[in-house]
């Protein structure tokens, strides 16, 4: 066998019928539900449980995760806007209407992540513009972390029915 064939067999880029593919979508939306508003959600349980210090901590990193979010909105939002589009929007050509997979798979990621993404500015706003601090912060943090989960099964959901769709359509073409 030459390198080059043990190469593509390594990088396979029909990334439906890639274990990796899948490990990578896990981790992802994994991921996605622990760090809410760039706070890992532990800090929320203990915040309820022990009190004062772990809340004032809490309040602090959220604080500051929040100032640096809605300060890059402010400065560049327009421009990670109008670059989020354009690679949305050129991944979902390339994917679905050229029919390349691997931009497919890479859609079905990142689209979801800027619904996300989106959902973190909103709470991140309402911190904000409410103040939020204490057991009201808490309940904020967990209603967003419960969209975003809500999110992340609908896309896990439409990622293996497309997948599945996707592997028997090349299955029976191949």
């Amino acid at each position: 066998m030459d390198l080059f064939h043990t190469l593509t067999e390594l990088i396979d880029l029909r990334s439906f019928s890639n274990l990796w593919y899948w490990i990578a979508l896990a981790v992802v939306w994994s991921s996605a539900s622990h760090w809410v508003l760039g706070v890992p959600f532990d800090m929320v349980y203990r915040a309820r449980k022990n009190g004062e210090q772990a809340a004032a901590d809490l309040d602090a990193i959220v604080r500051v995760n929040v100032n640096r979010m809605l300060f890059i909105l402010e400065v560049s939002g327009h421009w990670v806007l109008a670059a989020s589009c354009f690679v949305l929007v050129m991944l979902g050509m390339l994917g679905f209407v050229y029919g390349f997979e691997f931009p497919q798979a890479v859609f079905l990621l990142a689209f979801p992540l800027a619904i996300v993404g989106l959902i973190n500015v909103i709470s991140g706003l309402r911190v904000r513009r409410l103040a939020l601090a204490g057991e009201d912060l808490c309940r904020q943090l967990t209603w967003t972390r419960l969209f975003v989960q809500l999110v992340g099964v609908v896309s896990i959901f439409v990622t293996a029915l497309w997948g599945m769709y996707q592997n028997l359509q090349i299955g029976f073409i191949g």
